[in-house]
């Protein structure tokens, strides 16, 4: 029977050879999980049952091989909230964390401590469990329409004790955007990457659901055709925000600009580049064009 420190560094070792940069933190991670000891490593000396032994042992090759470690633990944390994770959802990153931060600056700035908020492309619930929880009493709907993903949305909602309404929709579809009205904010992180961030995908992000990552081969079909449509759901003055990808900012604002929405401002990440926008809508019209080939995952 192996010991903790033995086989944490043949499992480490395993990861870092097959190139895998975060060999330690995942192992660790894997330990924590299937050892349920948030310090595997203080008992080294320990001797790690057959069973465990195993499992540890099935995950590290699993992990060798490229599935994202969230994945194999099935849950992780966003903004200190549990998530449940897993094939057929996208699992939430700290660049998400700061749309977060940008709504609620939103809502403190302008004195609103219950505003109607939609989570549109919703996928875990991740940014709707954090806004509903750092405002309970916001009024906040969850639109999402992948099955895989409204199981998860579903899960996370109860997991955090979440009082969140779940639209099953399409957001790129007149009858679901016509199910919301007067709302103050609406929040997205949509899928934003180009045909050719597709086809370039690290081995880990080509499990996530393709729905949840492509937009389009310029990677702003979701951000025009949301604009365009969800604005009529949104109160005169209210806000949008969104996350965007890495320079895709003018892009995003000239799209905005393009549909009445002013006040735009935007956020850097904690990598220092520039992740989400917010903007306010300043008057009312009619949209010029929705794109609808898509579908929102």
């Amino acid at each position: 029977m192996v010991n903790r420190s033995q086989l944490f560094s043949e499992c480490r070792t395993a990861l870092e050879n097959s190139g895998i940069d975060t060999a330690h933190f995942d192992t660790l991670c894997i330990f924590q999980d299937m050892l349920a000891d948030k310090n595997p490593l203080f008992k080294p000396q320990e001797s790690v049952p057959d069973d465990a032994e195993k499992r540890i042992r099935e995950l590290i090759k699993k992990r060798s091989e490229g599935y994202p470690l969230q994945y194999l633990l099935g849950e992780w944390e966003f903004y200190g909230y549990p998530i449940k994770v897993g094939e057929g959802v996208l699992i939430p990153r700290p660049d998400t964390e700061t749309l977060v931060d940008q709504v609620l600056e939103i809502c403190r700035k302008n004195g609103m401590t219950a505003p109607k908020i939609a989570d549109l492309c919703s996928g875990s619930g991740c940014i709707a469990i954090a806004l509903k929880k750092q405002l309970p009493s916001a009024e906040v709907y969850s639109v999402e329409l992948s099955d895989k993903a409204l199981g998860y949305l579903r899960e996370n909602i109860k997991l955090n004790n979440a009082d969140i309404t779940v639209i099953e929709g399409d957001v790129l579809k007149k009858e679901t955007q016509q199910q919301l009205s007067h709302l103050d904010i609406i929040v997205s992180n949509p899928p934003y990457l180009t045909g050719e961030e597709m086809r370039e995908l690290q081995a880990e992000v080509s499990h996530e659901p393709g729905l949840a990552l492509f937009g389009g081969n310029d990677g702003l079909g979701f951000y025009r055709a949301i604009t365009e449509l969800w604005r009529k759901s949104l109160k005169l003055g209210g806000y949008i925000a969104y996350e965007f990808g890495e320079d895709q900012h003018e892009a995003v604002k000239k799209i905005l600009t393009a549909n009445s929405f002013d006040n735009i401002q935007f956020c850097r990440d904690g990598g220092g580049i520039i992740r989400t926008a917010a903007a306010q809508k300043i008057a009312d019209g009619i949209p010029r064009f929705i794109d609808i080939s898509m579908q929102c995952g």
